[in-house]
């Protein structure tokens, strides 16, 4: 017997189609007198280093300084935001203005990856490549921002709206911005990292949310991603926050699965079902008051 298929390419609903890959543009160079991560060379993702990014004020002083310049470059990068805008537009535009800042790029050649900036869109929980998919009206797309300037990392995205965006996704994102919100409200020296995915994933059910378990906030500083592992969701793991430590705090919520499919690029990652998801992150440091979010304008 013969039978109608539905559109494999088409979401339930058929409000919008599934997110496919676009052509990625040549990779974008770097000025040779701006000082690079020591990744860039080996093509080989380091992975997580062992021991907290504990600051002495030097150190401190840095951080801000790497932390205030990725939030302007967050900021400028949102604007761009327009339906019938590629997303390599907006990795060039980033690109071209934290190499004008005396920064580097931090996700170019991090494990091999291709671009200055991770731009996920719709179903794209993180990592997304930067490509000639053009934004949609009613996408949603997370900007994720990373710069090296005078040797420290500082680490923040958000997601934003492009154009007529639908209650539905709207709601997601401002679940997840609140998720942020009062997991930074709550940290200080002496509390227990297990409290950040509680309090995330607390909040995330009575909204009906899924949190994404794979992919966790990190320590940051000299090195991109360092001790201690940030869980968003409830856990029993050990450790507390320490005065002067720099970390980032990163939920994903989806509005279906959270299970986590990855495309042949080996970096983008979608949900599983095709439903929405959402990201907000910060770099905070720890202070006597509690915690310092350095990725603000």
């Amino acid at each position: 017997m013969l039978f109608n298929r539905r559109n494999l390419d088409e979401l339930p609903g058929g409000k919008r189609k599934r997110l496919k890959p676009g052509k990625v543009s040549p990779h974008r160079p770097v000025p040779d007198y701006i000082p690079r991560p020591s990744y860039v060379k080996s093509r080989k993702p380091p992975g997580i280093a062992s021991g907290p990014e504990v600051h002495d004020m030097k150190g401190i002083d840095c951080m801000r300084a790497s932390g205030r310049l990725a939030a302007q470059v967050l900021e400028y990068a949102g604007t761009l935001v327009k339906p019938g805008i590629p997303t390599d537009a907006i990795d060039e535009a980033v690109h071209q203005m934290i190499i004008d800042n005396g920064a580097y790029p931090s996700p170019l050649g991090y494990g091999g990856f291709p671009k200055s900036v991770c731009t996920s869109v719709n179903e794209c929980i993180c990592h997304g490549i930067p490509d000639s998919r053009a934004l949609e009206d009613g996408d949603i797309i997370n900007i994720d921002v990373t710069v090296y300037l005078n040797g420290y990392h500082g680490d923040t995205s958000a997601t934003f709206f492009c154009g007529d965006v639908d209650d539905e996704a709207k709601n997601l994102v401002q679940v997840t911005k609140e998720c942020l919100d009062k997991a930074i409200s709550i940290c200080a020296a002496g509390v227990e990292y297990k409290q950040i995915g509680k309090i995330i994933h607390d909040h995330a059910d009575r909204h009906r949310y899924g949190v994404v378990e794979q992919f966790v906030g990190h320590g940051v500083g000299c090195v991109f991603h360092a001790d201690p592992v940030i869980l968003h969701y409830r856990n029993n793991g050990h450790g507390r926050m320490m005065l002067n430590q720099t970390f980032t705090i990163e939920p994903m919520l989806t509005i279906g699965s959270i299970n986590p499919i990855m495309w042949d690029d080996n970096w983008t990652v979608v949900t599983e079902d095709g439903s929405l998801s959402a990201q907000f992150e910060h770099t905070i440091l720890i202070t006597e008051d509690g915690a310092e979010i350095l990725t603000k304008c």
